[in-house]
């Protein structure tokens, strides 16, 4: 490796540490709680009458380090963007910053950190790697729209992968779409949800999981519609 890319990897290794370190010396998971941000929504939404471009660029900042950085608070985050925002802007901040953030996680784990990655990760890692093998974006997509697998695993997992970064991106927009809405759409109603269990039915799983599963069940209904021309046309020619 040469000496100025060796240098740039420790540069920027060092300010992800910094980053890590500043969130926790300064208490940031206390602010990521649903109770502060029940506590504060009011004076959240008055700040965004007075500036509303500010406070979507700055929550759509914090949301893509936060992703990057694979920071806890990821559900409380996105209650809030629509809890200050309303559902559609809400919606669209949340959408993208999650699905930016989670590219650069991956890009982070696949130029940065790969090594550590692999050494802490690599046999839960295994089955992305078959599952990539046998589905290809089909995998990531079944993985994207079942909530219960965590999300940041997967952007670091990925990073381990041959799999492009603009297709990891787009996969994973419209992926975690359909999660994204049902949060975003919890966060409007938001003096009513109690815990973040409220938002986690076990209904509300199995849709998901449904959804989930016809990624990969669509396909194969593709795999055999392409099969049929061929037996067809063996069948003429015999």
């Amino acid at each position: 490796m040469p000496r100025s890319s060796a240098a740039g990897r420790i540069a920027l290794l060092a300010l992800l540490g910094l980053c890590l370190a500043a969130f926790f010396l300064l208490d940031g998971p206390a602010y990521l709680n649903l109770e502060t941000l029940k506590a504060s929504r009011d004076w959240l939404q008055a700040l965004y009458a007075r500036h509303p471009v500010a406070m979507v660029g700055a929550f759509v900042g914090l949301y893509v380090l936060a992703a990057a950085l694979s920071l806890p608070g990821a559900v409380v985050m996105t209650l809030a963007g629509s809890a200050i925002f309303g559902f559609w802007i809400g919606l669209l901040a949340v959408s993208f910053a999650s699905s930016i953030g989670a590219t650069l996680a991956c890009a982070c784990s696949r130029y940065l950190l790969r090594d550590m990655v692999a050494s802490r990760f690599g046999p839960r890692l295994a089955r992305l790697d078959a599952g990539l093998a046998r589905d290809g974006a089909w995998y990531l997509l079944s993985l994207r729209l079942v909530p219960v697998i965590p999300f940041f695993l997967i952007n670091l997992g990925m990073g381990l992968t041959a799999m492009p970064l603009s297709r990891f991106y787009w996969v994973s927009q419209l992926g975690m779409l359909p999660g994204t809405m049902v949060f975003v759409l919890a966060g409007t109603q938001l003096g009513r949800v109690e815990r973040i269990g409220d938002v986690l039915s076990p209904g509300l799983l199995g849709a998901l999981a449904l959804l989930g599963m016809f990624p990969l069940l669509a396909k194969a209904v593709v795999r055999r519609l392409r099969r049929k021309p061929e037996v067809s046309g063996r069948d003429e020619r015999n």
